[in-house]
């Protein structure tokens, strides 16, 4: 099999503009870069993708990946992003008997920027088992303290969403876009790209709510344990109990919401309580 053809187009993920603020001070200020780039799959166009632009290749590789558009890594042949034309070019050995169907069909999510889901591929998927990965409360609370140390584009310029794929309280990798559904499918192309360091992920973090496009693309990378500082969506909770995903939201210092344990959470660092609130009486309420 001929080597896959890939190219390296990453931009920076940010960029400065002047600003004027409330003291009416002129200043230069880092704000998220957005790009289109347009996927085009063996020259069928695809979809146009809005994103900082820091690793394209993988987010077009995930983001077909998630789609169900391609069927394995080794399938790839070509993977080129042109800026200068906003294209990116990918060369399949394989495209499934249906494309024309599945992209005649569209599910509008709730991800940020409108991500779609083709084929209706929520009501569709088949995904094997997923492992019963187990983690303890006092992982979890190492691991939301590792995660501090990322988040630069957040920090410096915001309007970005953060993804990682972790094994348990170890970052294996992070990465940002405009679009949490867009870091999660960079991360999904990571996993196909590089293999060797995501392939011990089972974890894995957003700050983005827990949707059920973000449940599905979890569950498609083999992954039972997903971590949120955001909350949940009916949807998917019923995704989570459906394909075996354990949700923690809401999860910020030593705060969160379990759903869907299955007695996989070991609680093992349960903080002490707040006092409780005085009655009302008490208060002359």
């Amino acid at each position: 099999m001929p080597a896959l053809q890939l190219s390296r187009a990453r931009l920076p993920a940010t960029t400065t503009i002047d600003v004027m603020d409330a003291y009416g001070d002129t200043r230069q200020q880092a704000i998220a870069a957005e790009r289109a780039l347009t996927v085009y799959l063996n020259k069928r166009e695809i979809v146009t993708l809005m994103t900082l632009g820091d690793d394209p290749e993988a987010l077009v590789v995930g983001y077909l990946r998630n789609q169900g558009l391609l069927r394995r890594a080794e399938d790839l042949r070509v993977v080129q992003v042109d800026w200068e034309v906003e294209a990116a070019a990918v060369v399949t050995g394989y495209l499934p008997d249906d494309l024309e169907s599945r992209l005649s069909t569209r599910t509008v999510t709730t991800g940020c920027g409108q991500g779609t889901v083709f084929g209706k591929l929520l009501e569709q998927t088949a995904l094997s088992e997923l492992p019963e990965t187990r983690i303890s409360q006092s992982t979890l609370y190492q691991l939301l303290t590792n995660l501090n140390t990322y988040n630069d584009t957040y920090r410096s310029a915001g309007a970005v969403h953060g993804c990682a794929l972790c094994h348990q309280s170890r970052v294996l990798d992070f990465v940002e876009d405009v679009g949490r559904h867009n870091a999660v499918d960079t991360l999904a192309g990571h996993q196909w790209l590089n293999q060797a360091e995501s392939s011990s992920a089972d974890v894995f973090y957003t700050t983005g709510r827990l949707t059920s496009e973000m449940v599905l693309k979890v569950a498609q990378m083999g992954i039972s344990v997903l971590v949120s500082r955001s909350g949940v969506t009916q949807k998917g909770v019923e995704l989570a109990e459906r394909f075996g995903v354990m949700l923690i939201a809401r999860a910020k210092g030593k705060n969160f919401q379990a759903i869907n344990t299955a007695k996989r959470l070991t609680l093992d660092a349960i903080p002490a309580k707040p006092p409780s609130a005085r009655s009302s009486k008490e208060v002359g309420i």
